[in-house]
């Protein structure tokens, strides 16, 4: 029998204590071997075809000039959201512009071949409809501007400025909620219109990401109108943040099933649905932000999350997942303070090492067991196992898997027996490969 054990190629007391009567369980039939096609009463979904490129993996990073060290992490996009390059940092007076930080970033980007999403969007206090309103930032930060031609001439000189470098951009940021905007819908559609034809002025090439609103349930109504006004033809592809707070990353299974019914509804099925903000509160040492209705994330449950998320976002038809992140005191894949990767961040790498370039064959549920297919070329496949809830549990391999190896989110590795191929399984994902 064997096991897939932790680092220090030991099993922990309590794993131990369950396969001492696994063997037992396994002779009653209690575990036994079930193959892919027999997986019955649960979901499949249907992964993209295409192999997982680098850009899927996405990051935010705030300080990447000043304090914060280039992620360890290999991800292929950039999102620059509370990175101090919104309109008011860019254009802080009427005819003064400050681009020096932005330039920064373009070039640090440019180096690491990171593609650039700007979200464009906060309304200066001088081009504001209402300078001195309160916002999640400044005052007048979240009100529309005063003038569609002020916004014409922020997003032109931004898109003339850096033509051919940035190709996307992506409007506003979490429209539906009042401390990041307090204009109309209407007011919203309208700013969508004129910024992807100013884009496309600029450049036939770049492509508008909107509205990026948040979270499931009753704040998708806001979404609905935005389409219901025809805010879909506007948009090139659909961001929203596939926030679940208080739930598991299965959750987000529910909203995308949503989102693609609202765009069925409006008739623009098919854009791209990229996820451009998602993360978890964390319990980390340092911590500065309390949330206090979101579910806070002991560190091994941090990781596990941080793996199934991303697994699930692909499966789910995600184009792009953006992590938020990576170095956030609550929220981040490595300590603010300290600058060291935390258990988080390490689940972070070793799961896009087991995606990036594969092929996501299928992706299914059963009894709370979620199996993840992988594969490179026709024969090497591998599959990442993990359970939604409930406590570790011996299961056995199916046979037919022909597994030999088995993988971990530390990225330690143990040797599975053929003639008796049981592996623990829990809610931290595993993988398992021949």
């Amino acid at each position: 029998m064997s096991a897939c054990k932790g680092k220090d190629g030991l099993i922990a007391p309590g794993r131990r204590s369950l396969l001492l009567g696994a063997a037992g369980v396994l002779a009653a039939g209690g575990l036994g071997a079930v193959g892919l096609a027999k997986l019955q009463g649960g979901r499949a979904l249907a992964p993209p075809s295409d192999p997982i490129p680098r850009d899927y993996f996405g990051m935010h990073i705030h300080n990447a000039d000043t304090r914060t060290p280039w992620p360890s992490a290999r991800f292929g996009s950039w999102r620059l959201w509370d990175a101090h390059v919104s309109w008011p940092q860019l254009q802080p007076r009427r005819g003064r512009w400050d681009f020096r930080r932005l330039d920064r970033y373009l070039a640090m980007a440019e180096q690491a071949g990171v593609d650039v999403l700007l979200p464009l969007g906060l309304s200066p206090a001088w081009a504001s409809a209402r300078p001195s309103e309160a916002s999640a930032y400044s005052p007048g930060n979240a009100a529309e501007p005063a003038s569609i031609e002020d916004w014409r001439q922020y997003v032109r000189t931004v898109a003339q400025r850096y033509q051919g470098r940035i190709r996307h951009y992506e409007l506003w940021n979490e429209p539906n909620l009042k401390n990041f905007y307090t204009g109309s819908v209407e007011h919203m559609v309208n700013l969508g219109r004129e910024t992807r034809a100013v884009l496309k002025q600029v450049d036939p090439d770049n492509r508008l990401a909107a509205p990026a609103t948040t979270e499931g349930g009753r704040q998708l109504d806001w979404l609905d109108r935005y389409l219901a006004l025809g805010g879909g033809q506007y948009l090139d592809v659909l961001s929203h943040h596939f926030y679940v707070p208080r739930e598991s990353p299965e959750a987000m299974a529910g909203i995308m099933r949503d989102i693609r019914g609202l765009l069925a509804k409006h008739g623009v099925s098919g854009k791209p649905i990229w996820n451009t903000e998602t993360g978890w509160w964390i319990d980390t040492p340092n911590a500065s932000t309390s949330f206090t209705s979101w579910k806070k994330l002991r560190p091994s449950e941090a990781a596990a999350y941080v793996s199934r998320a991303l697994l699930l976002g692909w499966a789910l038809g995600m184009q792009r997942f953006y992590w938020y992140s990576w170095e956030h005191s609550s929220m981040g894949l490595m300590d603010e303070k300290t600058l060291a990767l935390n258990d988080a961040g390490r689940a972070y790498i070793e799961t896009q090492a087991w995606m990036e370039g594969a092929t996501m064959t299928d992706c299914l549920s059963s009894a709370g067991r979620w199996t993840c297919t992988l594969r490179r070329g026709e024969s090497d496949a591998a599959r990442v196992v993990w359970l939604e809830d409930g406590q570790d549990t011996p299961w056995r391999v199916p046979a037919e898997w022909r597994v030999r190896e088995c993988v971990r989110l530390d990225g330690s590795r143990q040797t599975i027996e053929p003639v008796s191929p049981v592996v623990v399984i829990g809610q931290t994902p595993v993988l398992l490969r021949g």
